[in-house]
C-alpha cells in the first residue's frame, strides 16, 4: 500500500490568515489545498507565494464547463507551481478526455482529479439533484468514466475507498475530503473516516482544514495527523 500523506486545507477567506497558518504550521506539512475561496479573491499570484514557501500544491478548483473550456482553462494554469488539479467527473467523458490532453500538453507533470461526489452529499441530497443511484454507486460510476477517460486521480469520501480499490486497483490516485480525526466535529461533512481509517482503506492522500486551522496549536495537530498516517 503506498503511504498516505496530509494535505492541509487552506480554507479561510484571507491571504494574511493563510500566511499566519502556515508561519504556524512550518515544517510539519509537505502539501497545502487552495480552493474556490482564496484563488477568486488573491490569484494566481498567491499560489506561487505559498509553493515559494516550499509547499506543494493542491489546486481545488473543481472544474466544470464545455470541453473546451475547460482544456484551455488546465492551458491557461500550466504556468503555476501546481501538482494536483480539480475537475468534475459529471462535466462527462469527453470533458475528461479533452482535460486529461490539455494536461499531457501543458504541464505533464500536473496529476488531474476527477472529483465523484462531494462529500457533503448523502443519497438524499443526490435525489434531489435526479440522481437514484445511492453515493456509492455514482461514485462508482463517475469514477469508472473518469479513469475510462484517462484521468489519472480521483476524489471521493473516504467510505468509498474500499469499493474504488477493489474495482480500480492501486493505480489512481486518490485524494480523500471528509477525515476528521477522532473527537473532532464533522462540520458538513456527512461521510467522513479518521485519518488511519482513510489511510488503510487505500487513501493517497487525506484533506484536512479545520481540525488544524481551528487547533489552538496548529503544528501540533497536524503532526499528530501524520503520525497517525506514518503509524499505518
Amino acid at each position: 500500500m503506498t503511504k498516505c500523506d496530509l494535505i492541509l486545507a487552506l480554507d479561510v477567506p484571507e491571504e494574511a490568515q493563510a500566511m499566519a497558518v502556515l508561519d504556524r504550521v512550518g515544517g510539519d506539512l509537505r502539501w497545502v489545498k487552495i480552493g474556490l475561496q482564496l484563488f477568486t479573491r488573491h490569484g494566481p499570484d498567491f499560489v506561487e507565494r505559498v509553493a515559494s514557501r516550499g509547499y506543494r500544491i493542491f489546486l481545488d478548483l473543481k472544474l466544470h464547463d464545455i470541453p473546451n473550456t475547460v482544456a484551455s482553462a488546465i492551458e491557461s494554469l500550466a504556468h503555476l507551481p501546481i501538482d494536483l488539479l480539480t475537475i468534475h467527473a459529471s462535466g462527462g467523458s469527453e470533458m475528461c478526455r479533452a482535460a486529461e490532453a490539455a494536461r499531457r500538453k501543458s504541464r505533464p507533470s500536473l496529476t488531474l482529479l476527477a472529483v465523484t461526489v462531494l462529500t457533503s452529499l448523502d443519497d438524499a441530497a443526490l435525489r434531489e439533484t435526479g440522481v437514484n443511484a445511492s453515493a456509492q454507486e455514482q461514485v462508482l460510476h463517475l469514477a469508472r468514466l473518469a479513469t475510462s477517460a484517462g484521468v489519472g486521480g480521483l476524489v471521493c469520501s473516504p467510505l468509498e475507498l474500499p469499493v474504488l480499490r477493489r474495482e480500480l486497483g492501486g493505480a489512481p490516485v486518490i485524494v480523500t475530503p471528509g477525515v476528521r480525526p477522532s473527537g473532532s466535529a464533522l462540520d458538513d461533512q456527512k461521510r467522513a473516516l479518521t485519518p488511519d481509517e482513510a489511510a488503510r482503506a487505500g487513501a493517497s492522500y487525506i484533506v484536512v482544514g479545520r481540525p488544524i486551522l481551528k487547533a489552538a496549536d496548529p503544528a501540533a495537530a497536524a503532526r499528530s495527523v501524520r503520525a497517525e498516517l506514518a503509524a499505518v
